[in-house]
């Protein structure tokens, strides 16, 4: 069964998975959700969690970039990645140092050009003001962090064609993300921030060369007929020593801890060091397993 990705293409973190199937060379099937609320074929398989991108493989869902690449790596180890707790590290530093950079020099930009509807989807969704005024003003200083985060790949590529070596890896399509998004959205600025950095150019050429391997589009229903028709497969065992002290079969709530704080409730079907597994009953698509990271995501035992 070929894993379907839930995104949109201009998506950040969706070209970081999306890298991932180049890698590979793996058959997968896209779903494109809208980049605002409502996403009536999304929502239904994640109970409300709403980021992209979202992976189904059959009626297990994965949350969060982190979880998704946990399980492709599970499903297709990618050469020169040794194990995945260094690059964990390098993920995150992705996910919100860099990207954290990266989103106020877009859209000190380009904030003017934003639709409304985005902007007040991104307040709720962060539940803070979306002020492109105000990210305008942080444009400058963040410049020169985000010319100091590309120097950072630069300085580690060294005489290697790959962070992972001689060949691609997860650590590459981490640090991919941000450099993608810049390129794509402001070339010029992308072309000023990396000027002397050759390394991390000659990189970015070998990267954009890689492709998304073989994507298949489908619609959202044929997605959630795939769910509707199959069963969650067997989890992994349950860490007996969960520092919150759950079992399966407790009621849960999970939600991220930076934004898109949305509670999602569910039963915990496995605690692990690095995932947590919730189970779903629903009328529609039968019962799904909700597979979400433990690190930067916090949970609570109860219901909403």
């Amino acid at each position: 069964m070929d894993p379907i990705l839930h995104h949109y293409d201009a998506s950040p973190f969706s070209e970081k998975v999306r890298i991932v199937f180049g890698m590979t060379g793996q058959a997968w099937s896209s779903v494109i959700t809208p980049n605002i609320m409502p996403k009536p074929d999304l929502t239904p398989l994640t109970g409300g969690y709403r980021r992209a991108p979202v992976l189904q493989v059959g009626a297990d869902v994965y949350c969060d970039s982190q979880a998704i690449l946990d399980e492709l790596q599970r499903r297709s180890p990618l050469p020169g990645d040794r194990g995945l707790a260094g690059l964990r590290g390098i993920n995150l530093w992705a996910d919100r140092l860099f990207f954290q950079a990266t989103v106020p020099v877009i859209f000190g930009e380009l904030g003017h050009l934003t639709p409304k509807a985005f902007i007040a989807d991104r307040e709720k969704l962060s539940g803070r003001p979306f002020d492109v005024g105000a990210m305008a003003q942080a444009a400058g200083p963040m410049r020169v962090q985000w010319r100091g985060h590309a120097a950072w790949i630069d300085d580690a590529l060294g005489e290697a064609p790959f962070l992972a070596g001689e060949r691609p890896g997860l650590a590459d399509a981490a640090a991919w993300m941000n450099i993608w998004w810049l390129k794509g959205a402001l070339p010029d600025t992308y072309a000023r921030l990396t000027a002397g950095l050759d390394q991390l150019e000659a990189w970015r050429a070998r990267m954009a060369a890689i492709g998304h391997g073989v994507r298949k589009d489908i619609t959202g229903a044929e997605a959630l007929s795939v769910a509707r028709s199959v069963r969650p497969a067997d989890p992994p065992p349950h860490d007996r020593d969960d520092a919150l002290g759950l079992s399966p079969g407790d009621p849960v709530v999970v939600m991220a801890d930076d934004y898109g704080r949305d509670p999602i409730s569910g039963t915990l079907v496995a605690a692990r060091q690095n995932r947590l597994i919730l189970a779903q009953e629903t009328p529609d698509l039968g019962r799904l397993h909700l597979h979400f990271p433990r690190v930067g995501y916090i949970a609570m035992p109860g219901k909403t």
